[in-house]
């Protein structure tokens, strides 16, 4: 039997690589390199695939955890998890149209919609380890 009760932690760790792969994918297109590019955002295309099914595989199998923190610290939490709940959800289409546009070779396009999709998955990817880390791993 798999012990499910790892999941948030994989999911962390997940979403960082995915953050550290839009980077990396990010800078090898600066530096023009865009085979780098490519491969640097299939990757974390990927890694958030295997985030959002295991994340999923979790929820499913276990109720939200609440947030223990009281006072100031809960209102930064939510001022975190709010817009970030509400940025994954717009990040799986826009990140799906972005992908295709690239792959497909329209570039003009597909830089149009990474410009709004580049931030967002990457804030999605940030605060979804800073909200893991206020949930269970931070005493309050």
């Amino acid at each position: 039997m798999f012990d499910l009760s790892i999941l948030p932690t994989v999911n962390a760790t997940l979403n960082g690589l995915a953050g550290m792969l839009l980077v990396a994918g990010f800078v090898s297109m600066r530096r023009g390199k865009i085979k780098v590019h490519r491969a640097f955002m299939l990757a974390a295309f990927t890694t958030s695939v295997l985030f959002l099914t295991s994340y999923l595989v979790y929820h499913f199998n276990f109720a939200f955890t609440r947030f223990p923190g009281v006072g100031l610290v809960r209102g930064i939490y939510f001022a975190i998890l709010i817009p970030h709940v509400v940025l994954a959800t717009t990040v799986v289409p826009l990140a799906l149209i972005t992908l295709s546009r690239g792959l497909r070779g329209r570039i003009p396009r597909h830089r149009r919609i990474a410009r709004w999709t580049f931030p967002i998955w990457l804030y999605v990817s940030v605060t979804g380890v800073i909200v893991y880390v206020m949930l269970y791993r931070i005493t309050w």
